[in-house]
């Protein structure tokens, strides 16, 4: 499929549909099943021109499975959920099944995780918070057996319908982003930035928001764990801004006419070419 918002963005890498399906793509790019791997390596796979496929068994990681929509992943974390709460908090060498748990793995994970695991990632104040957040997020279980991350040049929209789009995309596009998404509609809040991770943000948020009959855009890359993760691939200035597939064509279809064709962003634009 051809954009126009692409083609006006002027965009460094492909926009990245994900889809649901039972056929598993042939020469697909997946994660070994049960091994270690982050959703945004794939993310930037996808960007770049692969497909990418992942299943119940080969999400990469916990928060990965939450993100890709196959259930509550963190029931699986080493030690259970509670080691996940003091894991993204304050850490799991302060409780006597946090320290055993670290124990076990000790030989079987990288140190950079043993570490977290011990020390806590501090993103949330405390274990109770991070229960909280995790009984507030969108959890769900896709109706399909796959999700696939496809370039959108490469989708047939006779064959097959994207659930969600994501563009990675710098500050300069990221406001076109947000202006194009509020540019046919009313109200001011026609775009939010969920506290999540990188692979959540653009997977079950924008998969509850699709399910509304005015969808919102969601901003995302906002987790350093993501960052850190994504940055060798594709550098460090991208955020991503995911749509429903719905807000998608509603978007498309407000591009000829809109601020695309006038003088602020062709001076940007400009600016950038002579840089």
């Amino acid at each position: 499929m051809k954009s126009k918002i692409a083609e006006a963005l002027n965009l460094r890498y492909s926009p990245v549909a994900i889809l649901w399906t039972d056929e598993k793509p042939e020469k697909a790019q997946q994660f070994k099943q049960g091994k270690w791997g982050c959703v945004m390596w794939m993310l930037a796979s996808a960007a770049k021109g692969k497909t990418v496929v992942f299943s119940e068994d080969t999400y990469g990681c916990w928060g990965g499975g939450v993100g890709l929509g196959f259930g509550n992943q963190y029931l699986k974390f080493p030690g259970g959920i509670e080691c996940f709460y003091y894991f993204l908090s304050t850490g799991n060498e302060q409780w006597e099944r946090g320290k055993e748990t670290a124990k076990q793995i000790e030989n079987f994970v990288t140190k950079d995780f043993l570490e977290d695991f011990r020390k806590g990632e501090g993103y949330l104040k405390s274990p109770e918070m991070v229960k909280d957040f995790v009984e507030n997020m969108p959890i769900m279980e896709i109706p399909s057996k796959y999700a696939v991350f496809k370039p959108l040049p490469q989708v047939d929209t006779d064959r097959e319908q994207p659930q969600i789009i994501v563009f990675l995309a710098p500050p300069d596009q990221l406001s076109a982003l947000v202006i194009l998404a509020n540019y046919g509609r009313q109200g001011t809040e026609n775009v939010i930035i969920p506290y999540a991770a990188g692979c959540q943000t653009i997977g079950i948020f924008p998969y509850e928001e699709a399910k509304s009959d005015k969808p919102r855009a969601v901003v995302g890359l906002t987790d350093l764990s993501a960052r850190e993760n994504i940055r060798k691939q594709l550098g460090k200035d991208l955020l991503s801004f995911t749509v429903p597939w719905k807000m998608f064509l509603e978007m498309e279809a407000n591009v000829e006419g809109s601020f695309f064709q006038r003088r602020t962003w062709k001076a940007l634009c400009s600016e950038k070419e002579s840089m």
